[in-house]
């Protein structure tokens, strides 16, 4: 990518984002070394694919956003939808790209140094090839790295489509991994319905069109001027190329709905039904009642219930119940490590005032282990994805796959 481009771009996609606050100053650091690291690129294809997948996945965010709001709740307790993005958010959907797009720029620039030692420029009868002439072409049945690069952002936008658009389908999503695809509330992970299955088409679909405008296909008269040294495309193999890709885009946002329907852990307000959303897709905290109602012999129980315990006394000096409501709430108000607090919150107290409340959690887990966030999630499924598709393009061309290591260049 030719630098007078690409950092004008770059400066204007930075105030932008900070204009309209969908990135965090860290988001913004982030996403300018991604785009230094895209834009090193001899071609254009994977600087274009980064800034589509932006302005595609900020736009899609943007949709109906009031709305989206009010249809998930904020871990701080403020309404839900889609903050400004962090460096891990950024990170997350684009370092698996940025490393294959270094790695395979590297290639070109060894491809090149390869073309201009070759004995055909040696023997004087033949010119020698342009200097850029290997960053010209994309060959049929090489470049396994580019396959990744696209397959990357065809999955990430299919999801972040399928996430920001699905969320607005009026059918309640269904649960992908449960047998009866029961229904679950909106904003769960691994909740689908067929507008969201639609929208990640449709992301899928808008990476892989900006691929085929900016791809640099091989044709009969580059290859010629590499002298053989590749294969040009028919239409047909095009077809199957983009064809292939599309699929491939929409399957990732498949694979993210039940990675995130099985490792993620989805938090629901008890009082309103709703699904809590993580700061910048991180864990949501919940209680030790919620992950085991009723048991308050962990130390965060005691812990909660003694801290009620002093705001208790705290309003019964306030309210002039005297010194008899202190000493009676202050007795409740000791527990030792590993003792529940006596409490009138205490379900075993059957002496407890019922105008209090039972000790019922305020956050439930919906569904999902809790074992990775929203980062780890969309991270493991980009990397997975990109890496699937190299190795399924280098059995269909019979290409090993080692050959997208620096060592075989």
């Amino acid at each position: 990518m030719k630098a007078i481009i690409a950092v004008p771009v770059t400066l204007l996609l930075v105030y932008r984002a900070h204009s309209r606050k969908s990135l965090t100053p860290g988001g913004i650091f982030a996403a300018v070394l991604t785009a230094i690291a895209h834009a090193v690129h001899p071609w254009n294809l994977p600087f274009v694919l980064l800034i589509v997948f932006f302005l595609a996945g900020t736009r899609v965010t943007h949709v109906k956003e009031n709305i989206k709001s009010t249809l998930t709740l904020h871990s701080r307790g403020s309404s839900g939808g889609e903050g400004p993005r962090n460096h891990v958010q950024v990170l997350a959907n684009s370092l698996t790209a940025s490393m294959l797009s270094l790695l395979h720029a590297y290639q070109l620039r060894s491809r090149e140094q390869a073309l201009l030692r070759t004995t055909i420029f040696g023997k004087g009868s033949t010119p020698a090839p342009p200097a850029d002439v290997g960053s010209l072409c994309f060959a049929w049945g090489g470049d396994l790295l580019v396959v990744g690069i696209i397959a990357n952002y065809a999955c990430v936008a299919a999801d972040t489509f399928s996430s920001e658009l699905g969320i607005l389908s009026k059918s309640q999503p269904r649960l992908i991994t449960s047998p009866t695809l029961r229904q679950v509330p909106r904003g769960t992970n691994g909740g689908v319905s067929l507008v969201g299955l639609g929208a990640g088409l449709l992301g899928s679909m808008v990476v892989v069109t900006a691929t085929v405008m900016f791809l640099p296909f091989c044709t009969e008269e580059t290859v010629g001027k590499l002298g053989g040294a590749a294969a040009s495309w028919t239409n047909e193999q095009r077809r199957v190329l983009i064809l292939g890709l599309t699929v491939w885009g929409f399957l990732g946002s498949v694979v993210d709905s039940i990675l995130g329907a099985l490792f993620q852990r989805s938090v629901k307000d008890v009082r309103s039904g709703k699904i809590v959303e993580g700061e910048g897709g991180v864990r949501v905290l919940v209680s030790a009642e919620a992950d085991a109602p009723g048991g308050l012999g962990s130390s965060s129980a005691v812990t909660t219930t003694t801290t009620s315990a002093r705001v208790e006394i705290k309003a019964a000096l306030l309210s002039g119940e005297g010194k008899d409501a202190v000493e009676k709430q202050g007795s409740s108000a000791v527990a030792t490590e590993g003792e529940a607090a006596s409490s009138k919150y205490d379900p075993r107290d059957k002496h407890r005032r019922s105008s209090f409340g039972d000790e019922r959690a305020s956050r439930v887990v919906e569904n999902g282990w809790d074992l990775l966030d929203n980062n780890d999630v969309n991270f493991l499924m980009a990397f997975g994805m990109s890496i699937g598709a190299m190795a399924v393009a280098s059995m269909y061309w019979d290409v090993p796959l080692q050959s997208v290591l620096p060592s075989s260049v």
